[in-house]
C-alpha cells in the first residue's frame, strides 16, 4: 500500500503548482529496479504515476503498487524498443499532460562486451533499447509533455558514457549507447528549447540492482530519493547538461 499523502500544498507551491493539483510523471521500464523505486516514491508524495513497462502481467510488484494506490498509479504497456507498442501507448493517452517524461529503462552489456569477443546482434540490441528507445518515447510523448506543467524531460544516463570520464575502456555496447543517449539529449534540449521543454540527464551513482550488481555504493531508495530532490530543482537553464545523482556536474 502507498503510504497516506497529507498536504501536498507546500510541494506544489515550490514546484509553481496550484496547492491541488496532482502532477503526472511517467516512468519507463518502472517494473524494477529504478524504475520500480521511482514509481513508489512519486506515488507516495502524492503524484499520478504512469509506470509503463514491457509485460504488466509479469509485474506482480507494480500491479500491485496499482491497486493500493488509490487511482494515482496506472500501468501501460510499453517496449521501449518497438516503435508500434510505443505508439500505441502514446495513443492509450491521448491529450493526458505528463509533467515529468522519465526515460529509464535500458539494458547493460550482452555477454561480448570486451574487445576480442565482441557480440555485434548484442551491441545492435543495447543501443535499439538505450539510444532509440528514449527517441521513440520522446517523439510519440511529445504533445502530452508539452501539455504538461513541468515541460521536464529527465533521461537516466551512466557516467560510463561519459569520453571524458573514461579510464578503464571496455564495455564498448554499454558505454558507447549511454555516450549516444548523451548527444541525443543534448540535441533534444536545443530543439525543444522554443517549446520550453527542458531535457536534462542524470546519472543514477552505482546502485544496488539487478543490473548495478550487489556491490553498489547506494540502494535503490537512496539514488531515487536524491534524484528526485534534483528532478525538484531542474530548470531551464540545466537543459542540455548531465548530472550525477547528488546534482554533482559530470563532464561531457
Amino acid at each position: 500500500m502507498i503510504a497516506p499523502v497529507g498536504s501536498r500544498s507546500a510541494a506544489n507551491r515550490a514546484l509553481g503548482y496550484d496547492t491541488e493539483y496532482m502532477p503526472t510523471i511517467l516512468v519507463t521500464g518502472a517494473n524494477r529496479g529504478l524504475g520500480l523505486e521511482f514509481a513508489l516514491q512519486y506515488a507516495a508524495d502524492g503524484w499520478k504515476v504512469i509506470a509503463a513497462c514491457r509485460d504488466p502481467e509479469a509485474a506482480a510488484e507494480l500491479r500491485n503498487l496499482a491497486a493500493g494506490g488509490a487511482g494515482r498509479v496506472r500501468v501501460l504497456a510499453m517496449n521501449v524498443a518497438d516503435g508500434a507498442s510505443v505508439k500505441a501507448a502514446a495513443s492509450a493517452l491521448a491529450d493526458e499532460p505528463i509533467d515529468v517524461l522519465l526515460n529509464n529503462a535500458g539494458v547493460g552489456n550482452p555477454p561480448g562486451k570486451v574487445l576480442g569477443s565482441l557480440d555485434y546482434p548484442g551491441w545492435l540490441r543495447v543501443l535499439d533499447v538505450n539510444v532509440l528507445g528514449p527517441a521513440r518515447v520522446v517523439e510519440a510523448l511529445l504533445p502530452n509533455v508539452t501539455r504538461g506543467g513541468r515541460k521536464l524531460i529527465v533521461t537516466i544516463t551512466s557516467r560510463m558514457g561519459s569520453i571524458a570520464d573514461n579510464s578503464s575502456g571496455g564495455s564498448y555496447p554499454y558505454r558507447s549507447s549511454k555516450a549516444a543517449v548523451n548527444m541525443v539529449v543534448k540535441s533534444l534540449s536545443l530543439d525543444l528549447a522554443p517549446r520550453g521543454i527542458t531535457c536534462v540527464l542524470l546519472h543514477p551513482g552505482w546502485v544496488r540492482t539487478d543490473m548495478g550488481g550487489p556491490g553498489g555504493k547506494l540502494s535503490p531508495a537512496e539514488s531515487i530519493a536524491a534524484m528526485r530532490e534534483l528532478i525538484a530543482r531542474l530548470g531551464p537553464e540545466d537543459s542540455g547538461k548531465f548530472y550525477d545523482y547528488d546534482g554533482a556536474g559530470i563532464p561531457w
